[in-house]
């Protein structure tokens, strides 16, 4: 069972208020949850956030993992939440590259192209190549 710290909404339409909760992930939003760890409120200028410290800290050592929204909340709140994976490597591309190949890097996508790619990109080229010269 993986146990995800998760807001559940509460609250009357238009007037959202967050409980903090521990939940299987498998589990509905506004379902069953294992334990209750604090609560926010949007709405209050400025906007209201208790959080239990020790009972979340318990859960996250446990391996929970908190959803984006209560990183952040967390993260106001100074407390480590152990769920930001490690900074990708991305190599640097080389200073005569095209720009358009610098993007791929940074984006991750693999620059290399398979040896089958490579015939079928020149057969292309090539068949294009006589059809412009035949006209």
């Amino acid at each position: 069972m993986s146990v995800v710290i998760r807001l559940m909404r509460a609250g009357a339409k238009k007037r959202p208020f967050f409980r903090m909760v521990a939940a299987d992930s498998r589990r509905q939003r506004d379902g069953r949850f294992l334990e209750i760890l604090g609560h926010y409120n949007p709405l209050s200028q400025p906007y209201e956030l208790v959080v239990h410290k020790d009972k979340v800290e318990n859960w996250i050592s446990k391996g929970a993992q908190p959803s984006e929204q209560v990183a952040s909340l967390l993260r106001s709140l100074s407390i480590a939440t152990h769920s930001v994976p490690p900074a990708r490597a991305v190599a640097a591309a080389p200073a005569g590259e095209k720009p358009a190949a610098r993007k791929a890097v940074k984006r991750g996508r693999r620059l290399a192209v398979s040896p089958r790619k490579q015939r079928a990109r020149a057969a292309r080229k090539a068949g294009k190549k006589q059809a412009v010269k035949a006209t």
